[in-house]
Parts: structure tokens; C-alpha cells; sequence
């Protein structure tokens, strides 16, 4: 397969249909060294990567629990359940933290979009090496609380939960944006 048509051909593995088995320590070292390949007006290196397996998801997952009834009591007992299992079923979850610093040259927007660029690069080395994988945030990526749970200092913020994994069944393809829908060329 090309290059190209590898990147044609990337898509997402909803986090449920993804299973054991995720990456070995080799492997995550080197989904890993790709995503230091970004983007990086600088070289500042604003992002940092913490990764979630084992227990720690299940952990994880119990405090978005009780988190999400803080935050709404009244919440169905569906939602919490869904929240209970949000790290539950890929093997592996990197989480992206941006970590912008302040510089007269290169603003705090291109320093997020840089950890944004990891979050892709993480996904694109995954399947890469055969596994599925999937780009969330939800709620938990945005709430503070859960911020100060996974260590983020003051400043960060997450970018990403990357889920990686085996995908248990294959990935239908989705419909794409027609490139002319999205494209134009400028004339002053």
C-alpha cells in the first residue's frame, strides 16, 4: 500500500469495538516517536502525553462517575453508567495535554494546535501498526476537576483521550466531505 493511500484509508475505531490486544512497550514506543514528528513552531514541545491502562482506566472511569453526579445529581442512571465505562474498553488511552508556554513568537493557538497535530499523529501510528484507534474529549476533557485528577497543571488542558486497541470487527467507512465543498482558491 502507498503512503497515500494509507492516509486515505484512515479512520476511526469507535473506543467500544476496540479489545485487547493494544501495543506492546515497543510498539507504544514507537506509535510514541511518531507523534514527536509534529508540527512545532519553536520547537517548544508544548504537549505532553500520559498514558492510561489497566486498573487506571477502571479507576479513571469511577471518578468520571462520581464526578458527573456532582455535577448533575439528577443525572440518569444511564449516563453514569456511560461515564462508569469511558476508559473501560480500549486496552490503552493516551491522553494529550496541551501545555503552552508563553512566547513573543509563537502564540498559544499554534502551540494547541500542535498537540492537536499529536492527537492525529497517535492515531495515524496506530493504525499504522495494525491497531484501531479513536480521538475523544466529551465533558471529562473539558471539567477541571478531572484535570487536576490526571495531574494537569495549571495552564493545561486536554486535547485528547487517543483509545487505542484491537478493533473487534472491521471499520465501515463513513461518509467524507467532497474536497470541492471545502476548497477554494483566493483571488484578491
Amino acid at each position: 500500500m502507498s503512503s497515500l493511500d494509507f492516509l486515505n484509508q484512515r479512520r476511526s475505531t469507535p473506543s467500544r469495538q476496540l479489545g485487547l490486544p493494544g501495543p506492546s512497550p515497543d510498539q507504544l514506543r514507537t506509535i510514541l516517536a511518531a507523534a514527536m514528528r509534529v508540527p512545532d513552531h519553536g520547537k517548544l514541545a508544548p504537549w505532553r502525553i500520559l498514558a492510561i491502562d489497566g486498573e487506571a482506566r477502571f479507576a479513571l472511569g469511577r471518578f468520571a462517575a462520581r464526578r458527573a453526579l456532582q455535577i448533575d445529581p439528577a443525572a440518569p442512571a444511564a449516563a453514569i453508567e456511560k461515564d462508569h465505562q469511558r476508559f473501560a474498553h480500549a486496552p490503552l488511552v493516551l491522553t494529550v495535554i496541551a501545555a503552552p508556554q508563553p512566547h513573543p513568537k509563537v502564540p498559544e493557538i499554534e502551540q494547541i494546535l500542535s498537540a492537536g497535530s499529536v492527537c492525529f499523529a497517535l492515531l495515524q501510528a496506530a493504525q499504522a501498526l495494525g491497531f484501531g484507534a479513536q480521538w475523544l474529549t466529551g465533558w471529562p476533557a473539558y471539567d477541571d476537576a478531572v484535570g487536576k485528577h490526571l495531574g494537569l497543571t495549571d495552564g493545561e488542558s486536554i486535547v485528547g483521550f487517543i483509545h487505542v486497541g484491537t478493533a473487534k470487527d472491521p471499520t465501515p467507512e463513513r461518509v467524507r466531505p467532497a474536497v470541492d465543498s471545502r476548497f477554494s482558491v483566493w483571488c484578491p
